[in-house]
């Protein structure tokens, strides 16, 4: 299957016309075939985010909330084609499939029931007579990064609450499943997003340094989030924090496990393979990631 970028709300290929193509990690066969976006490609999409990002930023919260709610539908619609990809692309099963969309469908959701909830606070002022207030207001550009292991969940989560708060976004797909995470662009361009709202690149694996650092360096962009291996992730965090933006990293490790004296052991061995081979021990960060704030 032949893929295209999402810049500016259009489907654009890299300049020059470069692609790379992912093989089904079981046959080997092609899989996707995308565009290897060049550090000018990356540049277009965050400019196309930063163009978006006024008018998306005074939207009412009512309005970015239905929107989002359309996002939640779409995405669902395309049930039958994120479980083809995620098999294709990522080795894994149509079950796993199905259950990140049904995931990211509710995270949507969620994330549309919070623009009504961004709140300020009332700030303690020694003038008498006098009220101070703090106001929350949306940053400007996200940079998004996902992996492929969960890769409809963590490529949704990675731009859903940015949207609900009025940003704009960026996904930078992996470079394993560019398909899915192109076909969430997709999703939100049906929903109604405006143009530029929400952009997607591809690039080639051996492209990656460039694009990442010429992402995080662009000016417009605010915050960046990563998803990924701990490596990668002291990486994004030493970018980030060369160019002063704030960085969300949920990296690689494995959870503890507390068996208790009157635990079912059988019920509890189920659960340790389980949770270490299920999706081909691509699991357990899912469950365990905690983002509160």
């Amino acid at each position: 299957m032949k893929i295209d970028m999402l810049i500016n709300g259009e489907p654009v290929g890299a300049t020059g016309g470069a692609t790379f193509t992912r093989n089904d990690p079981v046959t080997g066969a092609p899989a996707t075939t995308a565009p290897a976006a060049t550090v000018a490609d990356a540049i277009a999409a965050v400019d196309a985010a930063a163009a978006a990002f006024p008018a998306w930023s005074r939207i009412g919260p009512n309005e970015r909330r239905t929107l989002l709610l359309k996002a939640s539908e779409a995405l669902a619609a395309k049930k039958d084609e994120f479980m083809r990809l995620v098999v294709e692309e990522t080795g894994s099963t149509a079950i796993w499939g199905g259950f990140n969309v049904m995931l990211a469908s509710q995270m949507l959701r969620e994330a549309a029931s919070m623009t009504t909830q961004v709140g300020g606070e009332v700030i303690p002022s020694d003038k008498p007579g006098s009220l101070a207030m703090g106001i929350r207001q949306p940053a400007g550009v996200v940079l998004g990064m996902a992996p492929w292991n969960a890769p409809v969940i963590l490529g949704t989560r990675a731009i859903a609450m940015p949207l609900a708060c009025g940003n704009t976004v960026v996904l930078k797909a992996s470079e394993l499943c560019p398909g899915i995470h192109r076909l969430i662009g997709e999703c939100m361009n049906e929903a109604g997003l405006p143009k530029g709202v929400v952009n997607v690149v591809t690039n080639a694996p051996e492209d990656a340094p460039q694009i990442v650092e010429a992402l995080i360096a662009h000016p417009a962009v605010k915050r960046v989030n990563f998803t990924g291996s701990t490596r990668v992730g002291r990486i994004i965090g030493e970018l980030a924090g060369r160019h002063l933006k704030p960085a969300l990293l949920e990296l690689g490790g494995k959870n503890p496990m507390l068996v208790l004296d009157d635990a079912d052991i059988d019920a509890a061995v189920n659960a340790a393979a389980f949770g270490c081979y299920m999706n081909q021990g691509q699991i357990l960060h899912v469950h365990r990631a905690d983002h509160r704030r």
